[in-house]
Formats: structure tokens, C-alpha cells, sequence
């Protein structure tokens, strides 16, 4: 690696960190690949994290069932750093393996190729068996933290307790998890699935003084970002509603060609000469 290219890192690296210990809330947006990225850029956020359905989605693939290698996603999380000039942190979904020793490689790997940050999630990948005993759990994000230590720039690891999505409503095991991994040193705390005020007012006590990343765009969701910074939240991300909107967006067209014979939708898209404008600047 080049000094410039690590100096560039170092300071992308810098840079999320900062956003995380700055007053205020901060939405970081979740792009599936360069394109998206870019999109977002230009629109004016100051952080970017992939999406580990975004990403399965596009490659025709499901989320949540170890379908997404650790390969296909590193390769995706180049393409995207290469595309913007913002932070960018990854979902790195379980680590891609079991073993603690496996998800302190994923973050190394990681890093060196100038990811700013990336979460570690107890979930296994295997719908029988979705989420890791509680033991195992923390042991993987104690190596996980060690390896981001190791980084020869500040990376900021999220650690996720994933009950709440995938079929186990337990807070109290939740927040136990959360707080054991803020214990083991994550930068961040995220559960996905938080739905009351309660909950989230919960998780953010619990974990004090370390940041909680909380997910927005589900729908059903009225919460503001207001209304998430009175409550202590410090991150606000989006996960693949982003994705999903845009392919909704794609079925909505579709279904009316089929259904009506007519192209109304392409009245609400947007101009072939502001994309390739856009892009053409990369």
C-alpha cells in the first residue's frame, strides 16, 4: 500500500470516528454498490455502510442465509470505496465463520483495503440455528475488537445482537448481549428490531456512554430523527430500504407495462443525461 493510499485511508478512518464522538445524530445511508454510492454522496451524506441484502438482492441472491461469500463482499466494498470519497463502513454479517478467529481475519482483511468500519452480528447464517450462544458470541467480538486494534488506523466496529429479526422478541437477553459487547470493547452497539421508544430508550441506557446505531426504513416506523436524537441515539442507518424502494419502484413499472400497456413510470424517473452526468464525473 502506497503512503498516499494509507494516508487516505487513515484519514477516511478519522473522519467516521469523528461523526460518532461529535454532537448530534448522523444517518449513514446504505448503498449496494458503486453506483448507489455515488448517489448518495452527491446528495450530501458524510458516511456511507453497506448492506449485506443490498448486496444479496443484487446478485439475485437470499439474505441471511450465508449465500453472500466473503469474497463477493469485500469485492463489493471496493468498488463502492473506490467510487466516493467518504467513510465507508461494511456489513460484514457473522464474519463469514464461526470461529472467533475467523471474524478477527474478516476485520483485518477489512481494513486493508480502507474500509473505515464494519459490524460483526451474532447471527449464524443458518435459519435452524439463527443466532450464537451468548459465550461464543461475545468471544467473537472480542477477537473482533482485537483485530480492529491491530489496524494500523482507528476502524470503528459495530457489534449487533440480532434476536429482535429473527424470531427471538427477547430484550432482556438483547441488552445483555449489547452491554457484554461493549464490555469486550465495540465501538458501537446495534439491535435491529427495536420497535417503542421503551426499547430503544432501554438499549441506550444499558450501553451508556457508547453510541447505539438504531435502523430506520422498515415500514410502520414513525419515528424522526428528532425524535431519535432526544432519545440518545447517535446513528441512524437504513439498511436495504433503500434497495428495496428502488425495486419497488421496478416492480410498480414493470406491473403497469404488463397490466396497462403504457410507460407512465418513466415520467417519474430520473434523466438518462443526469445519471450519465453523474457517473461520468467518476
Amino acid at each position: 500500500m502506497s503512503t498516499s493510499t494509507a494516508n487516505l485511508f487513515e484519514a477516511r478512518a478519522n473522519e467516521f470516528k469523528m461523526l460518532h464522538q461529535r454532537a448530534g445524530i448522523f444517518v449513514v445511508p446504505n448503498p449496494w454498490d458503486a453506483g448507489s454510492a455515488m448517489i448518495l454522496e452527491s446528495l450530501g451524506f458524510k458516511a456511507l455502510a453497506t448492506t449485506s441484502a443490498g448486496l444479496a438482492f443484487s446478485l439475485g441472491k437470499p439474505d441471511g442465509h450465508a449465500s453472500i461469500t466473503r469474497e463477493e463482499t469485500l469485492q463489493n466494498v471496493k468498488n463502492i470505496i473506490a467510487a466516493t470519497s467518504l467513510p465507508v463502513s461494511a456489513d460484514l454479517e457473522n464474519g463469514y465463520g464461526d470461529d472467533p478467529m475467523v471474524c478477527a481475519e474478516t476485520i483485518n482483511l477489512a481494513a486493508n483495503i480502507g474500509l473505515a468500519g464494519g459490524s460483526i452480528e451474532d447471527a449464524t447464517g443458518n435459519p435452524a440455528d439463527p443466532i450464537y450462544p451468548f459465550e461464543l458470541a461475545v468471544e467473537r467480538v472480542k477477537a473482533a475488537v482485537q483485530a480492529a486494534g491491530d489496524s494500523p488506523y482507528p476502524f470503528t466496529l459495530t457489534a449487533r445482537a440480532e434476536n429482535l429479526i429473527y424470531g427471538r422478541p427477547d430484550l432482556k437477553d438483547t441488552i445483555k448481549r449489547l452491554v457484554a459487547f461493549a464490555d469486550a470493547g465495540a465501538d458501537v452497539l446495534f439491535a435491529p428490531g427495536l420497535k417503542t421508544r421503551q426499547e430503544i430508550e432501554a438499549v441506550v441506557k444499558a450501553v451508556a456512554p457508547r453510541p447505539v446505531n438504531v435502523v430506520m426504513g422498515l415500514s410502520g416506523s414513525d419515528f424522526s430523527l428528532n425524535m431519535l436524537e432526544d432519545i440518545g441515539v447517535k446513528r441512524v442507518s437504513i439498511g436495504s430500504s433503500l434497495i428495496r424502494a428502488a425495486y419497488g419502484a421496478v416492480f410498480r413499472a414493470a406491473e403497469e407495462i404488463l397490466q396497462n400497456g403504457t410507460f407512465s413510470y418513466a415520467d417519474h424517473a430520473k434523466p438518462y443525461g443526469n445519471l450519465n452526468k453523474l457517473f461520468g464525473g467518476h
